[in-house]
């Protein structure tokens, strides 16, 4: 997808959650977009946030993908621990990072929210080191809030 595309996944997200009140249906949908919109990935997903601050693996696209990430390890674990977004460029240099597939090099985590509380994660790996810029976060972040609105709606 162009940087000028971009702009039209929180659009796509929004549409084809209309009317859906299933977590698992919607969660599914969004990975498959994201996953078929953005190039030079090869996993995007979801981690839900568990009561003992494990991460748990929830619909995804790509390879098969670590099911339990423990409290506060990885990228993940720090876009929980900080509340905010983490972009790492280079995975093999964050340290604790957790290589469910060698083959990513850089990775992008979005902390969800639900109800005003942290809910989980969305998780997007790509293959190419320094792959997602200032545009590709705009856009992601936009995204996650079309799907922070979906999950309200689920019940």
């Amino acid at each position: 997808m162009s940087d000028t595309d971009l702009g039209l996944l929180a659009e796509t997200i929004k549409a084809i959650s209309e009317g859906v009140t299933d977590a698992v249906a919607n969660l599914a949908n969004f990975s498959a977009v994201l996953f078929d919109a953005l190039d030079r990935v090869n996993w995007a997903g979801f981690y839900r946030l568990l009561p003992d601050g494990a991460l748990l693996l929830g619909p995804f696209q790509g390879k098969p993908a670590c099911i339990r990430l423990e409290a506060g390890r990885g990228v993940c674990g720090a876009a929980v621990t900080r509340g905010e977004t983490v972009v790492v460029d280079n995975v093999h240099a964050f340290p604790g990072h957790i290589a469910c597939d060698s083959a990513s090099r850089s990775e992008i985590v979005i902390p969800l929210r639900r109800g005003g509380q942290l809910w989980g994660v969305l998780d997007i790996d790509s293959p190419v080191e320094a792959r997602f810029g200032d545009a590709e976060r705009t856009a992601l972040e936009a995204a996650a809030r079309e799907i922070e609105a979906a999950l309200e709606r689920c019940e």
